[in-house]
């Protein structure tokens, strides 16, 4: 039985990674900075909280970070931990630096001290890119970070491939495009958007606010995604990998799309919010998975609508419950 060790494991993909592996077959730990007082919510929602090995870990503290993966001894380790949030990134770039940056760093030189065969996941971003204009990014393109988050991510990744050339790890990157799902924390502006319509349909809210409606992203379910995290460890050989639907939507469209599956306007509710815009943001987000499809017969399924449809259908479901 393999065994992988998912840093982050109580967040959105770490949840539904660790649901994909234990499908797989894998015997799965995961970590939290305290087990003891975890957010296991997301986790409950899948019903795993008790089939997954859940030890405290933390990113920041190397000795921490060494006793985890000498505790497990896995054969898989992925790392999704850290500061999510490119907006919060601003408030504390620090924090995110370190949480991101530093936590990466620390689990590859403990693979490197243990001398360990375990292949590694990190967990890129599509923020790296930042704008590219109307050109949809590939493995390739270069990196333009216009955020904290986004320069934590770029260090990070460097720090992989450095290390794999160097040290000659099995270690790869997925450069991750937005993804969503009914798991995402409630600052995410798509649960925003899907949480605040229903309450609006169930007369429980009256307006959304929102900033720039214009920006547009590639989003795609993060279910998906996390099947293509596992595919890159199962090459022989390492390598970085967009991850992406390849369609790109403004956020009215995502607005839109959730409103009209709840047969209402949008155009009846949104409130347009100057204090919500952030201070550096990308206009355009797309991505070219062609690699993916090619090297790991990866290809997304779902598209932006389906994605809105989905989420609004779960949250309807929740409040019936």
């Amino acid at each position: 039985m393999k065994r992988a060790l998912i840093c982050g494991v109580t967040g959105q993909d770490g949840a539904y990674l660790a649901q994909f592996l234990l499908n797989q077959g894998y015997d799965v730990w995961g970590t939290s900075r305290d087990a003891s007082s975890a957010n296991t919510s997301r986790l409950d929602s899948l019903k795993l909280v008790d089939r997954v090995n859940l030890i405290s870990m933390g990113p920041t503290d190397f000795r921490s970070v060494l006793c985890a993966i000498d505790q497990c001894q896995p054969s898989e380790i992925y790392n999704l931990a850290g500061q999510s949030s490119v907006g919060f990134s601003f408030e504390q770039p620090v924090e995110t630096l370190e949480s991101i940056a530093t936590g990466t760093v620390n689990i590859l030189e403990s693979i490197r001290f243990l001398k360990s065969q375990a292949r590694f996941y990190n967990a890129g971003s599509s923020e790296c890119f930042g704008d590219t204009g109307r050109s949809k990014a590939m493995e390739t393109t270069p990196f333009r970070p216009c955020s904290p988050y986004a320069v934590a991510k770029s260090t990070a990744h460097w720090l992989v491939a450095s290390y794999r050339s160097a040290y000659k790890m099995h270690a790869s990157t997925g450069i991750l495009f937005n993804h969503e799902s009914p798991l995402r924390p409630a600052r995410f502006v798509t649960s925003k958007i899907v949480n605040t319509a229903v309450a609006i349909f169930g007369g429980n809210a009256k307006k959304l606010h929102l900033g720039d409606l214009s920006i547009q992203r590639d989003w795609g379910w993060a279910p998906e995604y996390v099947q293509a995290m596992w595919q890159m460890l199962q090459l022989a050989t390492p390598d970085d990998y967009v991850i992406a639907t390849g369609q790109t939507n403004s956020l009215q469209d995502f607005v839109d799309s959730t409103f009209s599956k709840l047969g209402m306007d949008w155009r009846e509710h949104v409130v347009s919010d100057p204090a919500l815009l952030r201070r550096s943001e990308v206009t355009y987000s797309g991505g070219d998975a062609s690699k993916a499809k090619k090297f790991l017969n990866w290809e997304a399924g779902y598209k932006m609508q389906k994605v809105a449809h989905m989420m609004v259908d779960e949250a309807l479901a929740t409040v019936g419950r």
